[in-house]
């Protein structure tokens, strides 16, 4: 939430610095309206998107959590003292809805304040709008369809002023000025949604003055902006005299029309947004946590909800009264080895072990230590290892696990953290066999059709190409539910010359099958080989998924 605070504060502050020096003196009225209404709405959504083509990797550090935490049985020391209050709410949150509270009463004081006068004045109607006449008053302003005019101001120039008032009407600036109202209720604490809404206000009055000096003599209206008469401060109205905005307003009638070339600052917005997006799309890498006391296990999927935790009591896995309830365990009488099997099975199913890894001969233990929180979603997954290859494998295991029944203690649902480790280790028959990657074999694989090639590799390239392409399916479930990404397949051509260790990993288990079925496809191949012995060839390639 804070993070989402800042980003929105920091995009506002750009959009107005671009304002205030290339587009508030120019007479573009109606589009530094749409600008300033426009970027706002802007800063609100721009920290939610996350664009796929822009994603880029930021790394994040780990806090790490105390040594002790990393074994198998949690000290009972890590449980918290429960909350017994009805409102659980930190000062952080106490200060946020006091804030929104306090400005919602205020905002309701206003609209008794306008009600109040409406009383008092003089109600006359007409077909486009209401005019309240005030005693002994030379205030001026306009709320929606109603007008406000002192006695003294009724006496003098009242057409002109009637006039001005009229535009506000016609064009709806009171719904503008609304909307910064109801965000200063929302974001009180953010001053920017006050610069915002001045910056709006003013611009009603030059809309409404330049509409109005076209009809009655410049010269006149000019002279009746130099007087300065009093008003309410209602930030919420369009005031017509309103001391702060008499000189800039009269300056700005002085002002010559800006040329339509200088519309082309306002493609100053499509870098900036796209720094934005650029921002905004990045993905976070976590970094492995410090050394130390080691886990253990192997392989994973799910729907991890990042690393944001529920506030709650925190309790153990092996002092919890209930454990969580994975999928399957409901009926089952021992629900705490159910759920190590369960656990075990879903790693054994999803392992995956990186060609990359494999190429470089890097195995080792990786400890993870994960929350199952009250909501049954899996929170604050933590992992060391011997290299970050095998971290990110585990840690893409450890996510997908699935939706779980919380945990409970004490008749109470509670956060139980688990550790478990995932090791990762070359089979020695690999070793005994002669074996190579792809692109260090000496003689590729040979694809039927690439026989009298003179580049059997360049031709093996294309005909796997050629092969995706004729077999390819986008799967209507995936294209229903919008589901699109690369999945990365990892293959080993063997010695015989036929399809072996099929591993696949995308962003859905569709897109997964799917990639699978078109591998599984492929024709039986001479086999590669290495110093003259046929051998395993590893061999990696991405399919991707991309709607249009």
């Amino acid at each position: 939430m804070i993070q989402y605070i800042l980003e929105s504060v920091a995009f506002q502050l750009l959009f107005l610095i671009i304002y205030d020096l290339f587009l508030k003196r120019e007479t573009f009225f109606q589009w530094n309206r749409a600008y300033l209404i426009g970027t706002f709405v802007l800063s609100l959504v721009l920290p939610w998107i996350k664009i796929e083509a822009l994603k880029t990797t930021v790394s994040n550090e780990f806090a790490a959590y105390p040594e002790y935490l990393w074994g198998l049985n949690m000290a009972s020391e890590f449980a918290l003292t429960k909350d017994t209050s009805y409102f659980n709410l930190s000062g952080y949150e106490m200060t946020l809805y006091g804030g929104m509270i306090f400005a919602a009463m205020l905002f309701i004081f206003k609209l008794v304040q306008i009600q109040r006068l409406k009383k008092k004045g003089e109600v006359d109607y007409f077909n486009h709008f209401t005019r309240v006449v005030l005693a002994k008053s030379s205030i001026a302003f306009s709320f929606f369809k109603t007008i406000f005019l002192g006695d003294e101001v009724f006496k003098k120039d009242h057409e002109s002023i009637l006039q001005h008032e009229l535009v506000h009407i016609q064009q709806r600036h009171s719904l503008d000025l609304l909307f910064y109202e109801l965000m200063r209720i929302v974001f009180w604490f953010n001053p920017l949604v006050y610069v915002y809404q001045s910056r709006i206000s003013e611009l009603h009055e030059f809309i409404a003055d330049a509409k109005v000096s076209k009809s009655h003599k410049k010269e006149q209206y000019q002279n009746l902006l130099a007087e300065v008469f009093q008003t309410h401060h209602i930030s919420f109205i369009n005031q017509f005299f309103k001391s702060s905005l008499i000189k800039k307003r009269v300056v700005m009638l002085q002002k010559s029309k800006s040329k339509k070339v200088w519309q082309l600052k306002y493609l100053l917005l499509l870098p900036l947004i796209a720094g934005m997006l650029c921002y905004t799309s990045c993905e976070g890498n976590n970094s492995k946590v410090p050394e130390g006391e080691q886990l253990e296990t192997t392989k994973g999927k799910g729907n991890s909800k990042g690393s944001s935790l529920e506030e709650g009591l925190v309790v153990p896995f092996a002092s919890v009264d209930e454990v969580p309830v994975f999928p399957g365990c409901e009926n089952a009488e021992d629900k705490r080895a159910c759920f190590q099997e369960k656990i075990q099975e879903h790693i054994r199913k999803h392992f995956n072990y990186s060609a990359e890894a494999q190429e470089k001969g890097i195995q080792g233990r990786v400890s993870i230590m994960f929350t199952m929180g009250t909501d049954g979603d899996i929170h604050n997954v933590k992992m060391r290892g011997p290299n970050p290859l095998l971290e990110n494998e585990a840690e893409r295991i450890i996510k997908r696990l699935p939706k779980m029944e919380a945990g409970m203690h004490k008749g109470v649902a509670v956060n139980v953290p688990f550790a478990i480790p995932i090791t990762f280790k070359l089979e020695e028959e690999q070793k005994e066999d002669k074996e190579a990657t792809f692109s260090k074999i000496d003689e590729v694989p040979v694809f039927p059709g690439c026989e009298d090639a003179t580049d059997k590799r360049a031709c093996f390239n294309e005909k796997m190409q050629e092969h995706i392409r004729k077999n390819f399916r986008y799967p209507e479930v995936a294209q229903e539910a919008g589901i699109q990404g690369r999945v990365n397949i990892l293959m080993t051509i063997d010695r015989n010359g036929n399809l072996a260790n099929l591993k696949l990993r995308g962003p859905s288990e569709v897109l997964e099958d799917e990639a699978g079925r078109i591998i599984r496809r492929l024709p039986k191949m001479e086999p590669g080989k290495q110093e003259g012995v046929a051998a395993n060839v590893i061999y990696a390639i991405p399919i991707t998924f991309k709607l249009q």
